[in-house]
């Protein structure tokens, strides 16, 4: 079992989920974070303390959000790690929540 970064992450960005990783499995691009399935260890640490919700066992995503599955799988193998906390984009707060942003994805 993994933890997936689903969605809401999606311009958002919030960065508080990857200082509490004990494994250094986070992943940044230009507008999302993803989690590398092969290194996440199912601490279950980074879901709390993500402000967006964005965060889930792979075994309770929530329906429409199954793709992020192989998405973070996809892209932890081209972004490059992020281990300490950074600021979010200026305008996170009002993206957070909006759905459909899948095609507002930067890679």
């Amino acid at each position: 079992m993994t933890y997936v970064v689903t969605e809401n992450c999606i311009k958002c960005k919030y960065t508080d989920c990857v200082e509490v990783c004990p494994v250094d499995c986070f992943h940044e691009g230009p507008n999302f974070l993803v989690i590398d399935p092969d290194e996440c260890i199912d601490c279950t640490l980074c879901e709390p303390e993500c402000p967006a919700e964005a965060i889930y066992s792979e075994d309770d995503l929530p329906a429409g959000q199954e793709e992020f599955l192989a998405l973070n799988a996809e892209l932890s193998q081209e972004w490059p790690v992020i281990t300490e906390k950074k600021e979010p984009p200026e305008d996170a707060d009002d993206w957070d929540g909006k759905p459909n942003k899948l095609d507002q994805l930067e890679r």
